[in-house]
């Protein structure tokens, strides 16, 4: 269903609804004289498309003009740049988990699709605007990290459509063969994640982002897991992950890292400092580094909001198993922005310090005391969650569940706004 709000273009105060269904051009017609003048409707880009005549000549005071969004409410879109692992990131499971339901493949579709859809969020892979297969970027000596393996025209015009409530046939990057697949139909959601190495490179996409992440995972603890899973499930040596990160440097540098100075979150992942001269990647420290002056983001903060507070929740009342548990909390720069960085090193072993050190943050967005744990809890398996990455993550998806929720009230009161003006 697109809903449709007609306004008279010589006073808004008249205004009425009216539900059309949709063609491939947006709507479909539907006649509605009103005092018999003049009916014109204009796509999405302005153009006029379709008029009911009158039998004399219409006066340009007596026209109305419609405007139209799918089911009343536009897509809210997030960004969220990380570093490999499309779609099946423990992250995007936290979040979809937090709007409600699992989020699947597209039913009847491509089994290889990398696409995944929930009641409310569809979240896409930006490996899919690879506009070079696998083949091509060996022939060609780039890496996928390489803008120039990417299609950012078709990115921005595909964000953009399904932004505006327009379905689009998106490309699909087959992880397993390598190659470009046909295309498949992706319609507009109320929240539209996309996931991977640029959402933040081009400048038009990142100006349709309502909110941007960047998980910032270091080299340290990069390489700490690359360790583990590749030694462990693929027999790879030492010297040829070492190689792999190595060669993968230059152009991560170049093209991925600066986009965490435009994330309005940045998740940084780093080794402990509980621990002395711990390399194995275990035990983390995790800062969540929150830009101010964001619309409809609220920084979490510690005790007392913009003050610079160091706090250890081990004690008499919380029992913790060795390292402990550190937090510290306040305001920094962080690429000329002013931001709000709460750290968390160390890792909860029982359900009690998570609750506890829950109960001591502000500004969490949770919609009843505990849904922080509630959800850590739920996904217990998950990687992180007895860690930062895990807590962060979590909170993150309550921050933008309240963004979402701001953004559509918002959207509503505007043709309200706009017709009693």
């Amino acid at each position: 269903m697109a809903v449709c709000t007609v306004y008279t273009t010589q006073s808004l105060n008249s205004t009425f609804t009216s539900s059309t269904t949709k063609s491939h051009l947006g709507f479909h017609q539907k006649h509605h004289h009103h005092h018999h003048q003049q009916l014109v409707l204009f796509s999405s880009n302005g153009k006029k498309w379709w008029s009911s005549k009158r039998d004399d000549q219409s006066s340009v005071a007596n026209r109305y003009v419609i405007t139209c969004s799918a089911g009343g409410q536009q897509t809210v879109v997030i960004g969220l740049a990380a570093d490999s692992g499309c779609g099946k990131s423990t992250f995007m499971r936290r979040l979809t988990s937090v709007f409600g339901g699992a989020a699947e493949p597209p039913k009847g579709g491509n089994p290889d699709s990398n696409t995944l859809i929930s009641d409310t969020t569809t979240v896409i892979c930006l490996d899919d605007y690879h506009s070079l297969d696998r083949t091509g970027r060996k022939e060609k000596g780039v890496t996928a990290l390489d803008p120039r393996a990417n299609d950012f025209d078709l990115m921005y015009e595909q964000v953009k459509a399904l932004k505006n409530g327009v379905a689009v046939d998106k490309p699909i990057y087959n992880h397993v063969t390598g190659l470009l697949d046909p295309p498949e139909l992706i319609k507009p959601p109320k929240i539209l994640v996309i996931e991977g190495l640029h959402p933040m490179y081009d400048s038009r996409v990142r100006d349709l982002l309502d909110f941007s992440i960047y998980l910032d995972i270091s080299n340290e603890v990069k390489f700490a897991w690359k360790i583990q899973r590749d030694m462990a499930e693929r027999g790879h040596s030492l010297e040829s992950i070492k190689a792999s990160i190595e060669a993968r440097k230059p152009d991560f540098d170049a093209y991925i890292d600066p986009q965490k100075q435009y994330a309005d979150a940045v998740i940084e992942v780093l080794p402990t400092k509980l621990i002395p001269d711990d390399n194995e990647g275990k035990v983390l420290r995790v800062r969540l580094i929150m830009k101010e002056g964001v619309e409809f983001f609220d920084p979490v903060y510690l005790f007392d909001e913009g003050s610079t507070i160091s706090w250890i929740p081990c004690g008499r009342k919380l029992t913790c198993s060795y390292p402990g548990i550190k937090f510290s909390y306040g305001p920094e720069i962080y690429y000329g922005n002013e931001v709000s960085v709460l750290e968390m090193d160390g890792q909860f072993d029982r359900l009690d310090e998570l609750i506890y050190v829950e109960s001591h943050l502000s500004n969490l967005s949770t919609n009843f005391y505990g849904e922080v744990t509630q959800q850590m809890l739920k996904h217990a398996d998950f990687p992180g969650s007895n860690n930062g990455t895990g807590f962060f993550q979590t909170i993150v998806g309550l921050k933008i569940r309240d963004l979402f929720e701001q953004i559509s009230a918002s959207k509503a009161k505007a043709p309200v706004e706009a017709a009693k003006a």
